[in-house]
């Protein structure tokens, strides 16, 4: 079979086949008198072969090693071919993502482009100060996409970069938000804990229906976070993760104060006070959160812990009684009408 019929029934150009033939990868058989190429049967099984091999990503010399050496083993050639068919698609996939952001920040020309790949460049540096100066500095007239600075706030380690990130996010609206909170659902605690705290630095009723759903998280830090957030939203759901935040710590102060906040409401009172007692009487043998519980009643509104700490001010606990016996005169000088609801 001459050269053409050849080309034209493999689907392989004849310029290719003449390559094959240069670099004694395919020879033809034979030779007709004019001094054409001529194939045999068995020369197109093995451009079929070469074909083959070629759609898996080898190059022309390593399918001559495969078709031609008889020690040759498949298996290393074919793993180091995936590893770098993976790192290919990484590739792919991060010029992907790249053109994703430049296209969600609407550039309006050339001069746009540049500036917001220079923004991408420096978040992706590996330099933390450089990745909080093209947050605090963003290049002149770029805006800062909202879903970029979600993502990086997901990722980011340390902890002023990400406390800078958290603000950027902040500055540009609630469009973050449901990128955000696409990292409550990561198994990765710590992508968790990134995501509860920008979260409650983003307003709206998105983020707090968000935070509420954090307060049964697996994971105490993100109960935490998500309840003093929702604490500072008056969101009394928080009450119970509020109260477990004085008895454990940290951040007892703020959680205790939060509740005063929200005990400023009379129903929400009773069960405040009454969550603080039950917990002096479960934690009767441990001094450090009876004392954290013994300050937090100094938070409450107007004189409704007043009786409370005066039966602590004679508390067994010498600790307990002393702080209660100094909170004692603030309490006893306030007025004895509640604080209305703010």
């Amino acid at each position: 079979m001459l050269i053409g019929e050849v080309a034209r029934r493999s689907g392989v150009s004849a310029r290719m086949l003449r390559h094959y033939d240069s670099l004694g990868l395919v020879r033809p058989t034979g030779r007709t008198v004019g001094g054409y190429r001529e194939y045999s049967p068995e020369d197109i099984r093995r451009i079929f072969h070469v074909e083959g091999l070629r759609s898996l990503g080898l190059s022309l010399s390593q399918i001559a090693r495969a078709l031609d050496e008889a020690a040759f083993t498949p298996s290393t050639l074919v793993g180091e071919l995936i590893r770098k068919t993976e790192e290919r698609l990484k590739r792919e996939r991060e010029l992907l993502e790249r053109l994703r952001r430049v296209d969600a920040a609407e550039p309006s020309g050339w001069q746009d482009v540049l500036r917001i790949v220079e923004l991408l460049h420096g978040l992706g540096s590996h330099n933390a100060a450089r990745r909080q100066q093209a947050v605090l500095a963003p290049p002149e007239d770029v805006s800062m996409p909202a879903e970029l600075l979600a993502e990086a706030v997901l990722t980011e380690s340390d902890p002023y970069v990400a406390g800078a990130l958290r603000w950027a996010l902040a500055r540009a609206g609630g469009d973050g938000v449901a990128s955000v909170a696409s990292g409550m659902g990561s198994d990765n605690v710590d992508v968790r804990r990134r995501a509860v705290l920008a979260l409650a630095e983003l307003p709206g009723d998105e983020a707090t229906s968000v935070l509420t759903v954090a307060l049964d998280d697996a994971d105490a830090t993100v109960r935490r976070h998500a309840a003093l957030a929702l604490g500072a939203r008056g969101v009394t759901r928080a009450v119970p993760a509020l109260i477990g935040t004085v008895v454990e710590g940290p951040n007892d102060v703020e959680a205790a104060e939060l509740l005063g906040t929200l005990a400023q409401d009379a129903e929400w009172a009773d069960r405040i006070m009454s969550a603080l007692a039950e917990q002096l009487t479960a934690y009767a043998a441990d001094s450090a959160v009876r004392i954290r519980l013994t300050q937090a009643l100094a938070e409450m509104p107007g004189t409704i812990a007043l009786d409370t700490l005066r039966q602590l001010s004679c508390d067994d606990d010498r600790a307990v009684a002393l702080i209660a016996s100094a909170l004692l005169p603030t309490l006893e000088h306030r007025p004895h009408k509640k604080a209305p609801l703010a």
